[in-house]
């Protein structure tokens, strides 16, 4: 592993007065491909308001049995003071007060199972989750002075890139039983939200297949000056993981982000992978991301999106697999997207 950290122990110093911006999330998906759930706890911190930095809980519940979609999202905001992020691992907790001067749990996540309840105006989501997999992240940069530098601004990785999840979810009041419906855990963090980026991640096929796969391109602004978009491929196939992240990999890796489409291509003598990820717009929640330094980035977001992947490693015959259950996140600076935006 290239990042020396335990992948998700927290980031955020308080004390630096930096801006910052981290996020853990997990997302699971029905088997069916009708229904899909997101759940993210983050930081928000500024250097323009040194000593104010929030946390916040987020959850989206993706729907469109019989063609409609009926997505849910709520979101809730509280003092970074008054939550808990784990600085050895995956342990993230806020607690609300209620009357008589006690305190209620709102949301949980740690290794293993996660809980809550996060309401906005006239939606809720409660959930009640397990999950297992193996612990063995993806990690698309290939240096760790990139993790702990300051370039890129904005890091990622999977501590658990394949998860099952089972449990209970509700939704404005409506049961869903989860069992076996497949997802991930990733964590973020970073200086804020690159200029131009886009995220997917599939691992809920319509046929059987031992493949995970997950894929990011980005643009940042270095100066006055945006780089060229850069794509980075991380795939798990029979338990055999491949990462196109070597320095002639990136060179010869492609990407192209529209605003709901992503398609990209890498090779290397072990293994060559090609996707396109696209979703309607009916499937996608808006989402504001603001950065502390001021601009605003739309996160167009769905669970629900459509995936067509060829993977082929060296000696191996061809695998040709389709998706209507993958993640694809739009990040864009851009505020005529045209998705509705929720939270």
């Amino acid at each position: 592993m290239n990042e020396p950290r335990e992948p998700n122990a927290v980031r955020f110093d308080p004390a630096a007065g930096a801006d910052h911006v981290e996020s853990y999330f997990l997302k699971a998906n029905d088997p069916a491909g009708d229904r899909a759930l997101w759940i993210k706890a983050t930081i928000f911190a500024s250097a323009r308001e040194p000593g104010r930095a929030l946390a916040e809980g987020w959850a989206v519940a993706f729907d469109r049995r019989g063609g409609q979609s009926k997505h849910v999202a709520v979101k809730h905001v509280l003092p970074f003071a008054d939550a808990l992020f784990g600085k050895e691992g995956l342990d993230v907790a806020w607690s609300l007060p209620v009357a008589g001067g006690a305190s209620e749990e709102r949301m949980r996540i740690r290794p293993g199972e996660t809980h809550g309840r996060i309401a906005r105006r006239e939606h809720a989501i409660r959930w009640d989750l397990r999950f297992e997999g193996e612990a063995s992240p993806f990690v698309p940069f290939p240096h760790a002075s990139m993790y702990r530098g300051k370039f890129p601004k904005s890091k990622t990785l999977t501590p658990y890139p394949d998860l099952v999840f089972s449990g209970e979810v509700e939704v404005d009041g409506e049961r869903w039983d989860l069992s076996n419906w497949r997802g991930m855990q990733g964590h973020n963090w970073g200086r804020g939200h690159a200029d131009l980026y886009a995220w997917c991640h599939v691992n809920t096929w319509e046929s059987e297949a031992e493949l995970v796969v997950e894929a990011l391109s980005g643009r940042v602004r270095v100066g006055p000056v945006l780089t060229p978009l850069v794509t980075l491929v991380c795939a798990r196939f029979r338990g055999v993981t491949y990462t196109w992240n070597g320095p002639l990999e990136i060179a010869r890796a492609h990407g192209d982000v529209g605003l709901r489409r992503y398609s990209f291509s890498a090779e290397s003598r072990a293994a060559r992978i090609e996707g396109s990820f696209e979703a309607e717009t009916d499937d996608m929640v808006g989402l504001y991301y603001p950065n502390p330094d001021g601009p605003m980035t739309y996160c167009l977001n769905s669970k629900l999106a459509r995936a067509h992947v060829r993977f082929e490693a060296s000696g191996r015959p061809p695998v040709v697999v389709k998706s209507h259950a993958a993640a694809l996140e739009i990040g864009t600076r851009d505020a005529d997207h045209g998705v509705r935006m929720h939270v």
